[in-house]
């Protein structure tokens, strides 16, 4: 069992499906703190209720963000995590702070990465016209949505949808990954070598999908 950290701005359904998984029994990991960098947020309410602590670092009480980052490192020293899950945290992170955490800090980005890393993914999925958008759990390295990737899930775009109809579907599946992700790390299954990822006992589909569908 190792406590987790996970690191919030807004409502948290992310973070739900984390204290969903982690009250199970068999879960292999804690939330000992959720933070958030503004105050007021469903995420928070989501952790109280779960009776899990909480904390509010508020990024525009510090004049610098390297002060910002230290005052969160110094928290998740404090709370005793292990590991960090970034759900749904919209602040960048400094290098020296990724690096002091480096393999040991997981995010969930509304992709296919290498893919429409940044915002808006889906509005720029459609643009592009591609056939498949998913989602992506991967470790966080300084570079902006970059690391090894852990786990991915995908799912066949209808051109006809919208953008928030499309980013409803995708977040179904963090729902599934993310929580997937974090088992698989916190059992010691998951070893990063160079910028890939290997997980000890892993199946791997064969399933292919086309899309659209031929006549």
């Amino acid at each position: 069992m190792i406590d987790i950290a996970v690191l919030i701005s807004g409502g948290g359904t992310n973070l739900q499906a984390l204290i969903d998984a982690c009250a199970r029994d068999d879960f292999p990991a804690r939330i000992a703190l959720v933070i958030s960098n503004n105050p007021g947020v469903k995420g928070l309410e989501r952790a109280e209720k779960a009776g899990i602590a909480t904390t509010v670092i508020n990024h525009r009480d510090f004049e610098t963000r390297e002060a910002f980052d230290d005052q969160l490192h110094e928290a998740l020293n404090d709370c005793g995590a292990k590991l960090i899950c970034l759900a749904g945290f919209m602040r960048i992170l400094d290098a020296r702070f990724v690096n002091r955490w480096r393999n040991r800090m997981i995010n969930i980005h509304p992709s296919l990465l290498p893919s429409f890393k940044g915002l808006h993914t889906q509005e720029r999925a459609l643009e592009a016209g591609v056939c498949f958008s998913g989602c992506t759990v991967h470790f966080v390295n300084p570079e902006l949505d970059d690391g090894p990737i852990i786990t991915q899930a995908a799912l066949a775009i209808n051109p006809s949808e919208t953008a928030d109809e499309l980013a409803a579907r995708v977040l179904e599946l963090e729902h599934i990954i993310y929580p997937q992700a974090l088992r698989l790390v916190a059992e010691g299954r998951v070893r990063v070598v160079g910028n890939k990822v290997t997980i000890s006992g892993a199946e791997y589909s064969d399933q292919k999908i086309i899309n659209p569908v031929p006549e």
